[in-house]
């Protein structure tokens, strides 16, 4: 049964994709902060495929390595999915709080790559790196400086060890807007509920985990492949 790992798995994206791979036959070892939110998840899960879920912040050494220690030997999938927005409204550059901006950065791009180090020795060749990204890692957005320059850092660190790491799939993957609680925090006191949900992005995600595609970026939405 092949392994997957996945962060910030109790909701949104992560909740969604680990449904999926649980129908597709992946064992599953899922965390996330809140942890009652992450027991109800897995205790879903659990009647579907094998899971091992534990609570914790992915900014924290610690956490980190007990999370890839509690999984099996081999780890065929790592998803990079937690994330946190940043102070809500979101502030300009020039008065964002750089302890807040610290922050955002040690859990979009470090801790990402924090956990590819830990993993990489237990995987093999044609195994998948995917981490979460978004179209304001690319586009100017005001009020999005802090989470999107750390997107963008998360996105180069991804293609450079794309380039290291030529016998493994790294992909850097945008869902698009999603009705999630991080897009409500974005938007507070705004109606979201034209945003598509999180399942809409899962097919494209399937594909890049399941298929063939090269390392690279992506949108979820627009890979534009039917699995067979």
């Amino acid at each position: 049964m092949p392994l997957a790992v996945i962060t910030g798995a109790s909701r949104g994206l992560g909740l969604a994709l680990a449904r999926a791979l649980a129908r597709e036959g992946f064992a599953l070892m899922i965390d996330a902060r809140g942890a009652e939110d992450l027991r109800r998840a897995a205790d879903e899960l659990t009647a579907v495929t094998e899971v091992a879920a534990i609570a914790g912040d992915v900014a924290d050494p610690a956490h980190r390595a007990a999370l890839i220690a509690s999984a099996s030997e081999r780890i065929d999938v790592l998803v990079n999915n937690a994330s946190v927005l940043g102070p809500s409204p979101q502030p300009g550059l020039a008065d964002y709080p750089l302890g807040e901006l610290r922050r955002v950065f040690d859990v979009n791009v470090f801790a990402p790559l924090a956990l590819a180090q830990l993993a990489l020795a237990r995987m093999a060749d044609g195994d998948r790196i995917i981490n979460i990204t978004s179209d304001a890692a690319a586009e100017p957005y005001p009020a999005w400086g802090g989470y999107g320059s750390s997107k963008a850092a998360l996105e180069q660190v991804s293609a450079i060890l794309a380039a290291e790491q030529p016998s493994l799939r790294i992909y850097t993957v945008d869902p698009g807007d999603m009705r999630t609680r991080m897009h409500q925090e974005a938007f507070p006191g705004e109606d979201i509920s034209d945003r598509p949900p999180p399942e809409e992005s899962i097919p494209g995600l399937l594909e890049l985990i399941l298929g063939e595609l090269p390392s690279g970026r992506y949108q979820a939405r627009e890979i534009g492949l039917v699995r067979r």
